[in-house]
Parts: structure tokens; C-alpha cells; sequence
């Protein structure tokens, strides 16, 4: 079943990839046109097909071209065309114009739905909820107490809300939707609208339906406290997972480094709020500041630049074993959990490997295929609880249960630190409350167009933080 949210991803994604959208109305309007006619045996009969000014609506409207030649046809818009919210549903108005009866519902809807043979619910799509508003409970009302056989398209009308359709039947459109049985939907029937099944394993734009928009009267920190444990021997790993993070709209992100790095990590950007721990790598004694710093965090990204010492490790267990928020495990944190997975139990969040940090932290050495590499973070990503984002020319996702790829992205993108912006989207969309799996997806697409766009303006010669400083184009584009 697919969710409301998903279908959207689906149906933007599928526009991305070159699937135009008056394409599947139009095969859509023609599965709903042969489910009245097989399905109701509405031949010569009376159809009255009620309209919402949405997608649904066009639907509605494609379908009464097609019944138009076997059916004595009605359409009822249940607001004005002028008022038609879509450009696919009001193309498909004016071609059916000239050739259908359409009027707007007004008083005499009721009288409309007792007078027909079947009447076609094309009102309200997917992910309606709450009160409905008017003239669409009135309409819905209408239908129900016709006492005429109903055909829904999608979805019942107001399905999820307080006034809803109760039809004889559903034609969903492509798959089943999330809440739909036979006891809230009648008989339901399934149409492949013409979306390949590629499109449902791609990661692309359809990916900003998770993306949490600031309300208007938010505060700072209300979208997103990150705290990043990272840095020692290295330092501009943390850095770019910290301007990622803010690129992608985290509030603030905090960093915790050993106190040998904190004077160049602090020097990189007046918007890092960097804390700096004891001598000069991250050791045990440094847990319990890592506690006290977390408690009021978001997320925590765990890893970046931290070297690969002993004591480095065990303190790393300590800190994602303890750590009660979401977590982005990256970098050097895989050393320090190989052989040592237990301490994931209860913890949630996202892992974002390369093939050799994949083969370090799960013992297992990936296939070249990309299928097979797919299998071994899906069945790693069983093992642990935790989303897999692994990295390469075609990102893997997976939460163990389902499998996304992304497209996009270029040779440019081997320079050093691009992987720490991946990370640094992916721990700001966590600590902006995004559920790991959507984390991961958002980020890994936001990260690969990113770094198209970088690669536009500055071919070879682009680095990691010109990858970063081009998230905000992204956002601006398809949010």
C-alpha cells in the first residue's frame, strides 16, 4: 500500500523522469471509463461524474470523454472552471467541454445523483484529513444518500476525514493506498496508469514531500539542534558536515572536537558553535561531556575526522551506545564499531558508508553489481535497524525493507569531503525530525544535484564546500 505522501513522491518523480502527467490522467480517465462500463454495466445509462478542481477531478473529467460515445453523460464541477487548480485538470476540461455536459453542482446536485444509473466520486484525491470543506461535504452527503452505486476514483472522497464517500467500488489508480479496505472503499480495483516501475525504486524531487518547512512562528532551535562529535587529527571533516547541515536548515549545529582542533574548526565559521573537549583526540574521559552537550540535541552525527586510535574507539562505542536522539554514523566511526554491533540495539538512525567502510563495519565484502550491492545493505540494514545510505556513482538506500537509487551526479564529486556533506544533510534532516529512511533519501538527492550544479560552474576544479554552498539552489528549486 502506498501512502499519500508516497504517491506524491511517486507522481513528481515520475514527472522528473520524463513521464508526462497528462499522460497518466489520460490513461487514468480511460481505467475509471472501463470500470463503469464492465464494472457497473453503465452502457446507454445514466453517469454523473462529480469534479474536484484537483487531479482527481481531472480524472473525472477524462473519464467522461471516454464514456461520452456509450453513456448519457453529466459532469458536475463542484466549483467554477475558473477555480480549477491544476494545468493537467483544466486541459482536460477544455477538451471535454465541447463534447460533455458539464455543469456547476449548485442546489440540484442531490436531485442530479438520484436521477443517474452510477455516479463517479472524482472529488477529493489522496491525503485529504480533518473537516472537509464546502461545497465538497455537501456533495459527498449527496452521493452517499442517493442510494446509487458509487465509483470512486483513487481513493473514496474524504477518506481519513470527518465526511467521506462510501462507494460500491474504488478504481485505485497505479496501487492500493494506505487506510483503503473493502469495508471503506467497496470492491476495489487496481489500474496501472502507465508509471515504469523504475520510477518507484528512483530517488528524485518527489523526495521534498518530507522535507519539514519552517512554520511561521517558529524559534530558533525549532528546526533542528545537531551536535557533531568529530575532529582530532583531522579537521575540515567536521566542518563540512557542520555547513551541511546548516545548508539543508538545521538552527544550529554544534561541533565537539578535542581541544587541538577546536581553534581551526572555530576559525572556519562564526555559525559553528564548537565546544572543545580534552587533548587531541576524542577519548573516553570525553564521554560524559558528549552526554551532557546531546541532552539537548536533535541528532548527532558521530565520526568525522576522529582518526582511528584505540581510545578513539572505545570512546565512539561509549557515545552511540548512551545516545538517545538519531544518529548519522560516518567515517571513523566504522573502525570502531566492527565486531562491536551490539552497541546499536535501540538506537536508531542512518549509516552512510563507502564500499570500504561498508566491508570495515559489517564484515562483508559488497558485490560489483549494483543489485548485489543493494542486497547487502538491505540485509545489513536488517541486522542493525539502522538506514543504509551507501555510497557510490549510484547511491544505495534502504531501510532494510525498501530499496531507493539515486541518479545524477559526476566524476567531480570524488574530491575529498563531498562524503562529510552527504553526512551533513543527512544529520540535519534527522535533527529537523525527518524519519531516517526520508533523511536519507532528501539528502542523497539534494547531495548529487548539488554537485551537478557545482560541476556546471566549476567542472574539476569544484571542491567539497562548493557541493555545500549550493544546497540552498536545490531547496529553492523544489521546495
Amino acid at each position: 500500500m502506498l501512502t499519500a505522501t508516497e504517491m506524491r513522491v511517486l507522481d513528481r518523480n515520475a514527472e522528473w523522469m520524463g513521464v508526462k502527467v497528462l499522460d497518466l490522467m489520460e490513461n487514468a480517465g480511460r481505467a475509471v471509463a472501463d470500470a463503469v462500463l464492465n464494472e457497473f454495466a453503465a452502457k446507454e445509462k445514466r453517469v454523473v461524474i462529480a469534479c474536484g478542481t484537483g487531479n482527481n477531478g481531472g480524472d473525472g473529467l477524462t473519464a467522461a470523454r471516454y464514456l461520452k460515445p456509450a453513456c448519457d453523460v453529466t459532469v458536475l464541477l463542484a466549483r467554477p472552471p475558473s477555480e480549477i487548480a491544476t494545468s493537467e485538470a483544466l486541459a482536460n476540461y477544455e477538451r471535454a467541454k465541447d463534447s460533455v455536459r458539464i455543469l456547476v453542482a449548485g442546489a440540484d446536485a442531490a436531485s442530479a445523483f438520484h436521477d443517474a444509473d452510477v455516479v463517479v466520486d472524482a472529488l477529493l484525491g489522496i491525503g485529504v484529513q480533518g473537516a472537509v470543506r464546502e461545497p465538497y461535504a455537501s456533495l459527498i452527503r449527496a452521493m452517499n444518500e442517493s442510494g446509487k452505486p458509487i465509483l470512486s476514483v483513487d481513493v473514496p472522497s474524504g477518506l481519513g476525514a470527518d465526511v467521506v464517500v462510501l462507494p460500491t467500488a474504488t478504481i485505485a489508480l497505479h496501487a492500493v493506498k494506505a487506510g483503503m479496505t473493502e469495508e471503506n472503499s467497496g470492491k476495489i480495483l487496481v489500474a496501472p496508469i502507465g508509471i515504469p516501475p523504475e520510477v518507484g525504486r528512483t530517488i528524485g524531487p518527489g523526495e521534498f514531500a518530507y522535507y519539514p518547512v519552517p512554520t511561521k512562528d517558529s524559534h530558533k532551535g525549532d528546526n533542528g539542534r545537531l551536535l557533531v562529535v568529530g575532529g582530532g587529527p583531522f579537521t575540515g571533516a567536521p566542518a563540512f558536515v557542520a555547513s551541511a547541515a546548516y545548508r539543508i536548515g538545521a538552527d544550529t549545529v554544534h561541533i565537539a572536537t578535542p581541544s587541538q582542533a577546536y581553534p581551526v574548526i572555530a576559525s572556519f565559521s562564526p555559525n559553528f558553535i564548537v565546544h572543545p573537549l580534552g587533548g587531541t583526540r576524542l577519548v573516553r574521559a570525553d564521554v560524559a561531556t558528549i552526554f551532557d552537550l546531546a541532552s539537548g540535541m536533535d541528532a548527532v552525527a558521530v565520526g568525522p575526522g576522529l582518526g582511528d586510535s584505540d581510545a578513539t574507539r572505545e570512546a565512539v562505542r561509549d557515545i552511540v551506545k548512551g545516545l538517545a536522539v538519531p544518529i548519522v554514523i560516518d567515517a571513523d566511526a566504522f573502525p570502531a564499531l566492527s565486531g562491536h554491533l551490539d552497541v546499536l540495539k535501540g538506537r536508531t538512525g542512518v549509516m552512510t558508508p563507502h564500499t570500504r567502510e561498508f566491508a570495515v563495519v559489517s564484515g562483508e565484502k559488497l558485490p560489483p553489481d549494483l543489485e548485489g550491492r543493494a542486497e547487502a545493505a538491505q540485509g545489513f540494514a536488517k541486522r542493525t535497524g539502522f538506514t543504509i545510505l551507501l555510497k557510490g556513482p549510484v547511491d544505495v538506500v534502504t531501510d532494510g525493507d525498501r530499496v531507493k537509487f539515486t541518479r545524477g551526479g559526476n566524476p567531480g564529486m570524488t574530491v575529498g569531503g563531498t562524503g562529510d556533506v552527504l553526512a551533513g544533510l543527512v544529520a540535519g534532516l534527522l535533527a529537523k525530525r525527518c524519519a531516517p529512511y526520508e533523511a536519507a533519501r532528501l539528502a542523497a538527492f539534494t547531495c548529487k544535484y548539488a554537485g551537478d550544479l557545482a560541476f556546471e560552474d566549476l567542472s574539476y576544479g569544484m571542491t567539497a564546500q562548493d557541493v555545500a554552498d549550493r544546497v540552498p539552489r536545490v531547496l529553492k528549486r523544489f521546495l
